[in-house]
């Protein structure tokens, strides 16, 4: 599947395959939090799109446009006060177009918390739309300072099947009624308790071993291969530049 970029105006941010690593996951002790394979996927589940500039925002909690303020520090990419409600807007510099029936969903850059500001997400309809998008943050804390630094990454976003989600057939069930799902149940539950009371022995095994890795590496508790697609890391590919005005140069 095809996903294309068309630069709109002469400031190009960068656009990246979104990495996995994260700074507060590096700070966990023994860097725990990349033991979480949901965690890591997500990290790396599309691409992120770097401000070129460095500058502070700061909203005063009114509903103007004029209550949010932009300061440039380094740079003139900048977002601006579009909405008011302290709402921070971003034109990521790109049209974008997916293959027909594919959607981009766009949000903040995933599992990087901002302190007073959070990111708002979309779907947008890119297979068909001549138009681009903005990506929006809005600020959570009145009269405080939020500062965006160059190589910051202010967007991300990844494509999804339209109507998918629609044709999904939620359904609730008693887990009595999938007894190998129960039983693979019942057998991770009673190892986990057994091995969360192992870890408060210091010479246990469990205590060498630090934490249960079933999941992680794709096993069901009897240690079967739980299925031959199992994902421990991405790789997601980088932008490709094919644009004929580099060719000809």
């Amino acid at each position: 599947m095809r996903l294309i970029l068309y630069p709109t105006g002469d400031v190009r941010p960068t656009v990246r395959a979104a990495p996995a690593a994260r700074d507060w996951m590096d700070a966990t002790p023994q860097s725990y939090a990349y033991r979480c394979l949901p965690l890591n996927i997500a990290n790396a589940h599309g691409w992120e799109v770097l401000s070129p500039s460095t500058f502070e925002v700061r909203w005063n909690g009114g509903p103007s446009k004029e209550d949010l303020a932009v300061t440039p520090l380094a740079g003139t990419f900048l977002p601006t006060s579009h909405f008011g409600s302290g709402i921070l807007t971003f034109h990521p510099g790109y049209l974008m177009r997916t293959e027909p029936g594919h959607n981009l969903w766009v949000t903040g850059p995933v599992n990087r918390p901002k302190d007073g500001i959070a990111p708002l997400s979309g779907v947008v309809e890119t297979d068909w739309a001549p138009y681009t998008f903005t990506m929006n943050w809005v600020m959570t804390r009145r009269n405080t300072t939020v500062r965006f630094e160059a190589g910051e990454p202010f967007c991300f976003f990844f494509p999804v099947v339209r109507g998918m989600v629609e044709s999904v057939e939620p359904e609730l069930r008693d887990l009595e009624e999938d007894p190998e799902t129960l039983k693979h149940y019942r057998d991770w539950s009673a190892s986990r308790r057994t091995f969360n009371e192992e870890l408060k022995e210091p010479e246990s095994a469990a205590r060498k071993q630090k934490w249960q890795k079933k999941y992680y590496l794709g096993e069901r508790p009897d240690g079967e291969a739980g299925d031959a697609e199992h994902q421990i890391k991405l790789h997601v590919k980088e932008i490709a530049d094919k644009r004929a005005s580099k060719k000809n140069k």
